[in-house]
């Protein structure tokens, strides 16, 4: 090439954007490079409207004077959950981070050993809560931690909150206890201290009837008495990227006169999307209409007769040297949710005599749409349990051009 066409095809490639639709084959259905959670009909038909022009995100219609944007979600949120209020942030760390510094400052954090987690990008949790102005003081150890654990520290400590961190992005097993969210919650009003728990995924609907084990639920933490309870809006909830917090009126007023609530304030497009997911948990069919629950909960029969399709038609392409047969691999929900818990599923395996596994990875990942799979074994799997049907046709029109 001349240093024209060269210069000529890097001009072209910087005029494109970088941030685009992807294809997800990977199997893992809340996955974090891909975007996460995939939204519902109504969230995008929500994010469209408010995109396309101005929107009430902060007035009041009745009056035409300022409003607050927390109202779009808190009476949604407090049907859902059953607690007295709420209110949204950018994620679960500034949800974690608001109520710490809102109600520790200076003060003491007891939390188990087990539950100091490390969540994506080497955000740790002791590090936010230095950040947030508090102290740490940790009880147990990393497999066993009693309720006497935290009754010993609380003596010998300035508590401000005592801190339950579920841990959603690992799984501790074999020798191993935890204080329960009722003994907390007793302690915690024995020393006139809230407590929060964090939920991390924020399931609000029990997992276990499609074959999971038991995720506890935002609902169950409100019953068992937390003062507040954090959780994401872009993992098992299916929305937009969020921190969530439902709890204790005045607590949660507390927090939102904090002055870094601003700073972690969402956007009318994050509400947008948010709003109308919690519309279909409260009003419509969120298994069937939220993608994330979806995937989760859809037939393996679904699945194995896309597999057979997509096989099939790869098949009658008749492309030079490529090949395409159902396997049977194990889907995961992914974004730190339900860890050590596979979903039963059906992949399409590619096997090329001219290109390998790893050259038809790239050529796949360069499409448009970019489409993501993995490898496994030297083969090329597209796993169908997080495709869509309608992105059948995509995958196909980049089999048809291989190995170009």
């Amino acid at each position: 090439d001349s240093i024209f066409e060269a210069a000529s095809r890097i001009l072209a490639e910087s005029s494109k954007l970088s941030h685009t639709k992807a294809i997800n084959g990977t199997g893992i259905i809340i996955h974090t490079g891909l975007g996460r959670a995939a939204l519902s009909k109504a969230a995008r038909k929500a994010v469209e409207a408010v995109a396309s022009g101005h929107s009430t995100l902060e007035i009041d219609k009745p009056s035409g004077k300022r409003g607050s944007r927390q109202e779009h979600i808190v009476q949604l949120l407090t049907d859902i959950t059953g607690a007295e209020s709420a209110m949204v942030v950018n994620n679960n760390a500034a949800a974690v981070l608001l109520a710490i510094n809102t109600l520790a400052q200076n003060s003491d954090v007891i939390i188990s050993r087990g539950q100091l987690v490390e969540i994506g990008g080497s955000f740790r949790l002791p590090d936010i809560i230095a950040r947030a102005g508090a102290r740490l003081v940790e009880v147990g150890t990393t497999n066993r931690t009693r309720i006497s654990d935290y009754e010993c520290a609380a003596k010998c400590a300035e508590p401000g909150l005592i801190l339950r961190c579920h841990p959603s992005n690992f799984k501790i097993t074999g020798f191993s206890e935890e204080a329960a969210l009722d003994e907390l919650v007793k302690l915690s009003r024995e020393l006139s201290v809230p407590i929060v728990d964090d939920l991390g995924s924020g399931a609000l609907i029990n997992l276990e009837q499609y074959g999971l084990d038991h995720e506890p639920t935002v609902q169950e933490s409100v019953q068992s008495g937390a003062d507040i309870v954090t959780f994401s809006g872009d993992k098992l909830l299916g929305a937009s990227q969020a921190g969530i917090l439902v709890g204790k009126a005045d607590y949660i007023q507390q927090c939102m006169s904090n002055p870094l609530a601003r700073a972690l304030r969402v956007d009318k497009l994050t509400l947008a999307a948010l709003e109308a997911t919690l519309h279909v948990y409260r009003e419509g069919d969120p298994v069937n209409d939220i993608p994330v629950l979806a995937a989760i909960a859809r037939p393996l029969d679904d699945v194995a007769a896309q597999a057979a399709k997509l096989a099939r038609r790869i098949n009658a392409l008749r492309v030079e040297g490529l090949s395409a047969m159902v396997v049977q691999t194990t889907s995961e929900t992914g974004g730190g949710s339900l860890p050590g818990q596979n979903i039963e599923s059906r992949a399409v395996a590619l096997k090329s005599q001219i290109l390998s596994a790893e050259d038809l990875g790239r050529r796949f990942r360069e499409w448009d749409p970019s489409i993501f799979g993995r490898i496994t074994k030297d083969t090329y799997l597209l796993d169908m349990r997080t495709v869509h049907p309608n992105e059948l046709g995509d995958i196909i029109g980049r089999a048809r051009s291989l190995p170009g």
